[in-house]
C-alpha cells in the first residue's frame, strides 16, 4: 500500500436532487474522519476471565471535521443553511485512491473567524445520521 495524499480526502455536499449529485466543499484546508462504535458487553461465567463482545451490536457512527478558507461557494452556503436550520443532508468523502463513504450527517458546528488583515476561516463537525456506507 502507498501513502496517500491529504489533499485528496474530499469533502462534498449533496445538491437535494434524485440521484444525488455531489459538490466539493471549496476552500477546505483540512478535514478529519473518525468512526465511532459502542460496545455491548456479553461476558460470562465461561469467558475465562476474558471479555466478550456482541459482534455487530451497539451503535455506530461516523464524525466529520473540516476547516478552511471561506470562499463563499454555493457549498459552503448550503452547510451554514442546514447548520441555522438543524437540518440533515447527503454528503460523500473521497479519497485519492479512489474510494468512496456516502450517508447523512447533521451539521453539529460551524465556527467562523478572520483577522483585520486576513482571509475569513471556517471550521466544521458533522455527525452521522443512520448508515454510512461505501459508495
Amino acid at each position: 500500500m502507498t501513502a496517500q495524499k491529504g489533499a485528496a480526502f474530499l469533502l462534498k455536499i449533496g445538491d437535494g436532487g434524485s440521484p444525488v449529485t455531489y459538490e466539493i466543499v471549496a476552500g477546505l484546508r483540512t478535514t478529519n474522519m473518525s468512526i465511532n462504535g459502542d460496545t455491548v458487553v456479553v461476558t460470562h461465567k465461561e469467558s475465562g476471565g476474558w471479555r466478550d463482545l456482541l459482534s455487530g451490536a451497539g451503535t455506530r457512527s461516523v464524525s466529520v471535521s473540516a476547516s478552511g478558507i471561506f470562499l463563499g461557494s454555493d457549498a459552503e452556503n448550503a452547510i451554514r443553511a442546514h447548520a441555522l436550520a438543524g437540518t440533515i443532508d447527503d454528503y460523500e468523502l473521497s479519497f485519492e485512491d479512489g474510494a468512496k463513504m456516502q450517508g447523512s450527517f447533521l451539521v453539529e458546528r460551524l465556527d467562523y473567524s478572520g483577522d483585520f488583515n486576513g482571509e475569513r476561516t471556517y471550521s466544521m463537525q458533522l455527525e452521522s445520521s443512520g448508515a454510512v456506507v461505501p459508495a
